[in-house]
């Protein structure tokens, strides 16, 4: 059989980018709204809602919810995260295209103006960037598949001076998509994400079922994440099985 094709989620999986997100979301924001009152720190409610976010331009908006004052009917502090999306949306009269080509500008001029401070903002898990250079030494490849812009991802891989064999963003589609184009290469994918919806997306999808999907324990998780993944046909991933060799792995 064909040594495994490790496909790496980016943020929550390799890297903990949160300093990152707020600073850029924030900047975001502002410059569609420069009358919001924002914090220079993350707020505790965006750390709260930061496992729910799936895209960039959630970001933005979140941050923009979150500086109105706080009330029973803001969005930004509802239970129903995906449900009030679109209402915020509409209400301010903005798009998710608006918001991810704004977030994308702030972080191309931050990486043109200070692309030290901008790597700054972010940092790898403890023991990644080990572990990943381990993965030739056992016969695998990897690569990463993520929401972020594949330009942003590569700035912070080549300046870790790590070499995948691929970088997709969300240029390239969904997860899914993508992972069905990755099948076509006839390499056993292994896919390790932090977002459990993500995971199971790939695990309702018939024409993914060989891709074998790993939840890892150290990223953006919802407290009950970990419930009831077996029934799922997703594995849990710690940093001890991690570092294990891979013959080791569920």
């Amino acid at each position: 059989m064909p040594n495994p094709l490790l496909v790496f989620d980016f943020d929550g999986v390799l890297v903990d980018g949160m300093a990152e997100y707020w600073w850029s979301a924030r900047r975001a924001a502002l410059v569609l709204d420069p009358g919001l009152q924002l914090d220079a720190e993350p707020p505790a409610a965006f750390l709260r809602l930061r496992p729910l976010i799936h895209q960039g331009w959630e970001m933005v908006l979140v941050a923009a919810e979150l500086g109105l004052p706080p009330s029973s009917d803001n969005p930004a502090f509802s239970r129903d995260y995906a449900g009030t999306l679109a209402p915020a949306l509409h209400r301010r009269g903005w798009s998710a295209p608006v918001l991810q080509q704004t977030l994308e500008r702030v972080r191309a001029e931050a990486i043109a103006e200070d692309r030290r401070g901008w790597l700054d903002r972010h940092r790898f898990y403890p023991g990644i960037e080990a572990r990943l250079r381990q993965l030739a030494g056992e016969g695998a490849d990897w690569g990463v598949l993520t929401t972020k812009g594949g330009a942003f991802a590569d700035e912070i891989l080549v300046a870790a001076g790590l070499e995948p064999l691929f970088v997709h963003g969300h240029e390239q589609g969904s997860k899914p998509q993508v992972l069905q184009r990755l099948q076509a290469m006839g390499r056993p994918l292994w896919f390790l994400e932090d977002r459990r919806p993500t995971l199971e997306a790939v695990r309702a999808q018939p024409a993914l079922a060989a891709v074998r999907c790993y939840l890892v324990s150290w990223g953006y998780l919802a407290a009950q994440d970990h419930e009831g993944l077996q029934a799922q046909g997703i594995h849990w991933l710690t940093p001890q099985r991690f570092a294990s060799p891979l013959a080791d792995w569920p």
